[in-house]
């Protein structure tokens, strides 16, 4: 059964996603392509070794965004196989011209079986929102809050998540240098007992321009679904292509 609705998940992301992207190349306001590439990882091999970001507003209120992280086999050194993947393919919907608010749906994929999750929330634009976007504009940040109030997957019980993304410069230190990252906490999931109850994914990324659209980074990931290194930091180069 479940394998029949995530074909069913599937084609009908496929279906809105697809007429969207065409018309991407002629109505997109904006977006970007961003490719990471991490030559060293500190504590636990067995992590990203790539990702790539894609971002893009489309007609009619809509926008799409994906990651897709390209993952090394366990003990396997960087670059060497990295046949393992994981994705987030995500389109919103804001609400009205002027609303800070989103409807999102999240199609998240990855190796192995049984283990997609697909989830439909709330996504609330700070920066948007009348009461602090001055307030956050004065830091230059740019924060978003994604409540992923409905899951469906393989896993028994009531699964839901809040979703941080967030995105600092410094033009008192520097036009070329940034942080940005995010926080995944997920809630009611059942675990194994040496799992925390609520599990959290967190990766802040701190980057500097260094030629063109080219970007040396340093990236300090927190994972505590991993537990044999919770902690990693990646370093590696960036490249950025803006429209």
């Amino acid at each position: 059964m479940y394998n029949f609705k995530k074909r069913l998940i599937t084609l009908t992301f496929l279906s809105l996603i697809m007429p969207l992207a065409k018309a991407t190349t002629k109505n997109t306001a904006s977006g970007f392509v961003d490719l990471n590439a991490y030559g060293y990882l500190s504590d636990n091999d067995a992590d990203s070794v790539a990702t790539v970001n894609i971002a893009a507003s489309l007609p009619e209120r809509f926008s799409y965004f994906s990651l897709t992280n390209f993952i090394n086999q366990p003990g396997v050194g960087e670059f060497a196989d990295t046949t393992a993947y994981y994705t987030e393919q995500n389109i919103r919907l804001q609400l009205a011209n002027d609303s800070p608010l989103d409807l999102t749906a999240q199609f998240n994929f990855r190796t192995g079986q049984n283990n997609d999750r697909h989830r439909l929330g709330v996504r609330w634009r700070l920066n948007d929102s009348h009461y602090v976007k001055d307030f956050l504009s004065s830091i230059n940040l740019i924060w978003s809050i994604n409540v992923h109030a409905y899951q469906w997957d393989s896993e028994p019980g009531y699964v839901w998540q809040i979703e941080h993304s967030y995105r600092m410069t410094f033009p008192y230190l520097s036009n070329r240098l940034y942080l940005s990252g995010f926080i995944d906490h997920s809630f009611n999931q059942d675990l194994p007992d040496n799992y925390p109850s609520d599990p959290v994914v967190w990766e802040t990324q701190v980057g500097y321009e260094i030629a063109g659209n080219f970007f040396a980074i340093m990236e300090y990931r927190v994972n505590e679904y991993n537990r044999n290194d919770v902690n990693n930091l990646a370093l590696g180069i960036e490249y950025l292509i803006k429209w």
